[in-house]
């Protein structure tokens, strides 16, 4: 077997284990919700009295996965005889391994397990998404994209966008437990009661702002290097490429909740609401920019040049 095939291979088996593990996390957080027959339950007790037997499958599945992919990315890069993120189906791999290790370093630190359902889906979506949809063979590289700034500059927006997604999740998991607290119509109903078992939503909100903090210092140096790269290879700092404008945009977006929570009292849902807006802007800029609007930055891999 070719080694890009055997890469192939085992993004399908880390995206299979990214399923298992959302089952039992969905599993975990169904047991936790609905202990006593659906009573409305405190998470801390709940977290000391309940066995988490579902929650530990789910996480070691999980750091399987990681694996997985971590070994598919390396394959991948050795299949093409370079640093594996030249295009979107290896960003888009690269990417979901960033989320993944973001949620199990920051979980070692902190119980994040709850959000393992969302971001264990989410990773899955995206790696069944980059094999059917981005995939291009393992090839080498366009001329100007032939630079050590492409493992510092792509290397570092990936990772940002990793942490950002996270961020997120967690951010749209606080709308949704602040909405359950108020006892909306649709939220307050029964099949929405697992919501009872996620932290505060200012706790969920002080881990997003965290997120989003580290997140943006890395999207920051991701505008700047890539300035710099783009002097390098096309003799100007800044030339309103489509993909410059909405790197540039995204950067605007994350400065202002940063400013806003910080120094304005932006807190609660306005915070997360703008922590959606930010992350919708990554989707745009990595999805639309890269496949509808032509410019130099036009290295999806799915069309000539």
């Amino acid at each position: 077997m070719e080694i890009s095939a055997l890469s192939v291979l085992l993004v399908w088996s880390s995206a299979t284990a990214l399923v298992i593990a959302l089952i039992a996390f969905a599993v975990d957080l169904a047991q936790r919700a609905d202990p006593r027959g659906g009573q409305r339950v405190n998470p801390a007790a709940t977290a000391v009295t309940m066995p988490r037997r579902a929650a530990g499958i789910a996480m070691a599945t999980t750091w399987l996965a990681t694996g997985l992919l971590v070994v598919a990315i390396v394959l991948r890069g050795m299949a093409a005889g370079r640093t594996p993120w030249a295009n979107m189906y290896e960003f888009t791999l690269v990417g979901t391994c960033a989320a993944l290790l973001a949620f199990l370093v920051l979980n070692a630190r902190r119980d994040l397990r709850f959000a393992g359902t969302f971001v264990t889906g989410v990773a899955a979506l995206f790696l069944v998404l980059a094999l059917n949809a981005f995939y291009t063979p393992a090839t080498g590289l366009f001329p100007a994209l032939q630079s050590y700034w492409l493992v510092i500059h792509v290397g570092v927006a990936i990772g940002a966008t990793g942490i950002f997604t996270v961020s997120a999740i967690l951010s749209a998991l606080q709308l949704l437990r602040d909405h359950r607290d108020e006892g909306g119509v649709v939220l307050g109903r029964r099949w929405w009661r697992w919501l009872d078992v996620m932290p505060e939503p200012a706790a969920l909100e002080s881990t997003s702002f965290r997120l989003n903090a580290v997140g943006f210092v890395a999207w920051t140096f991701t505008l700047i290097g890539g300035a710099i790269w783009a002097e390098s290879a096309w003799g100007r700092y800044w030339g309103w490429d489509p993909k410059e404008v909405w790197t540039f945009i995204i950067w605007i977006v994350y400065a202002a909740y940063l400013h806003a929570r910080t120094t304005r009292g932006w807190t609660g849902r306005r915070a997360a609401y703008l922590v959606l807006v930010g992350y919708s802007c990554v989707l745009f800029n990595f999805t639309v920019v890269n496949l509808l609007i032509n410019g130099k930055h036009s290295y999806s891999g799915l069309t000539a040049g």
